[in-house]
């Protein structure tokens, strides 16, 4: 952080804050038809911030019912690439100038590091927007190789209206990896945001309709998972749901899409990444630390955490010395200081999810070698200790199930065979890793892992411009990149006779 940023009070900032907490519907700030708000709590201190609209099937049919007049209006789809280029770009300009104000509404709101909501959530978000602002007329359409007698081309339409449901671990970049593609493609978009973390979304549908997005081109409806984002995915005149979060709620998308239009369904789910550790492993601190950071940041409530560290039993105990030594030095803290690294767990919920998963590690037989206990309970939040189990087996529930929390589980092995197989050997393909001093043995690992994404000598390295998603039951479709692009057009082919 800056020594600008080191002496904001955001404990002042915070006391001053007033939340956008109403439903951003064609252009306004509406309440829920019924009335109904919800507690959105603090999870620092289990206190509540604000009440929010509880929207549900009324408020959905009317923010769908904005979004496709606005489509079929044409100010936005059928706006000229490169002005619709400068909205989004005036768009994420205002996004960083509010850079303090989403940070602090997004680490109250979620309890990750404010930190981390500085220097990573934030500008990463206004990145997002304005790259794909960036990419709308650098995208070509096509013409096929017919015969002289006749012209095909093959074009890109917007899909019509996106319904995006976005998690809570992100609450704005994940918002922004649907945003961008969908508005920069020409899309309508109604996003619901998770009830644990809305706060971001209602305040940049605003800072979106100041960049110039017109009228019920962007709604965000709060509300409850089986509510308001149910009458989304079932909505009859919604085109493409894009969703973030769990398996189990993805396969929903996929049944609803089923008992409804048949509309397009991305989904981005859960994941148990393998960060597999060779013998040969060429700089054990630096892998260390990797695997320490890859299961520690943002409370390992991440989808693409390093929760499993296959390591191979020559290196074990090293790896194990360093990651230990490593975790005591991230102790959970206050997420409005900017020293603190490890924040406060979502909700109670989410702090019961993740503190049942370490009961159960404890009762099959593995081994705490760190932490493992709720932390600052005086405060009133939601805290838990780093965690780091040994003699962890693969058929452990620990070891193959999300955990969602700072909590990893270690497995070893003997040769490379017995690695691959442990890594592959759970239902998600999101994320996985690899380190080895011989390139060839990391290049022919990485072919075997099945994941989305396989880093090699190093985790969690990213980039606006490589897509994210994963095999297996972790999803279908790609968020980021130009490859995200396609989830929100139709392509179409007009055929000329030219005899």
């Amino acid at each position: 952080m800056t020594k600008e940023q080191k002496s904001v009070n955001w404990h002042e900032l915070a006391k001053a804050l007033k939340p956008r907490t109403q439903a951003f519907i064609d252009g306004k700030y509406v309440p829920a038809a019924s009335g109904a708000t919800f507690d959105c709590v603090n999870p620092a201190n289990g206190l509540v911030i604000a009440q929010v609209a509880y929207c549900d099937a009324p408020d959905v049919d009317a923010a769908v019912a904005s979004a496709r007049k606005a489509f079929e209006g044409g100010a936005w789809s059928r706006l000229a690439p490169a002005a619709r280029k400068k909205v989004l770009l005036r768009f994420a300009e205002l996004i960083r100038k509010h850079r303090e104000e989403l940070a602090l509404t997004e680490t109250m709101d979620m309890g990750k590091p404010i930190s981390d909501s500085m220097k990573i959530d934030i500008p990463a978000a206004a990145n997002c927007i304005a790259w794909y602002a960036e990419a709308i007329d650098k995208v070509y359409d096509e013409v096929a190789p017919t015969g002289h007698e006749s012209l095909a081309l093959v074009t890109r339409e917007s899909v019509g209206v996106v319904g995006a449901i976005v998690p809570w671990n992100f609450p704005l970049l994940m918002a922004s990896w649907k945003l961008g593609p969908a508005l920069a493609t020409g899309n309508s978009v109604v996003l619901k945001p998770s009830e644990k973390s809305p706060l971001t979304a209602l305040r940049i549908a605003e800072l979106a309709l100041e960049a110039g997005l017109p009228e019920g081109v962007l709604n965000v409806v709060p509300g409850f998972g089986y509510t308001a984002g149910e009458a989304l995915a079932m909505h009859m005149d919604v085109d493409c749901v894009a969703f973030t979060g769990s398996t189990r709620t993805g396969k929903r998308m996929l049944e609803y899409a089923g008992k409804s239009n048949m509309k397009r369904v991305w989904l981005e789910c859960g994941g148990k990444a393998p960060n597999v550790v060779l013998g040969d492993v060429a700089d054990l601190e630096r892998a260390a630390s990797a695997a320490a950071y890859g299961i520690f940041f943002n409370q390992g409530e991440m989808c693409s955490a390093a929760s499993r560290l296959v390591v191979h039993e020559s290196v074990k105990d090293a790896m194990l010395e360093k990651i230990v030594a490593i975790g005591k030095t991230i102790a959970p803290g206050d997420p409005l200081d900017p020293k603190t690294r490890l924040g406060a767990i979502v909700d109670q919920v989410q702090l019961n999810t993740v503190m049942g998963f370490i009961e159960s590690g404890k009762e099959e037989g593995a081994e705490v070698r760190l932490g493992g206990q709720r932390a600052l309970r005086e405060s009133g939040g939601y805290f838990v200790e780093p965690t780091v189990f040994t003699g962890v087996k693969p058929a452990m529930k620990i070891a193959r199930e999300e955990i969602f929390g700072p909590v990893l589980s270690t497995i070893t092995f003997s040769d490379v065979e017995e690695a691959v197989k442990i890594a592959n050997d759970v239902s998600y393909g999101l994320t996985a890793a690899v380190w080895s001093r011989d390139i060839t043995t990391a290049h022919r690992v990485a072919k075997r892992l099945r994941a989305g994404t396989v880093y090699v000598n190093c985790y969690d390295a990213d980039d606006i411009t490589v897509p994210f998603g994963g095999f297996k039951q972790s999803g279908n479709g790609r968020d980021k990149s130009l490859h995200a692009m396609d989830k929100y057009t139709e392509l179409k082919t007009t055929w000329v006779d030219l005899s």
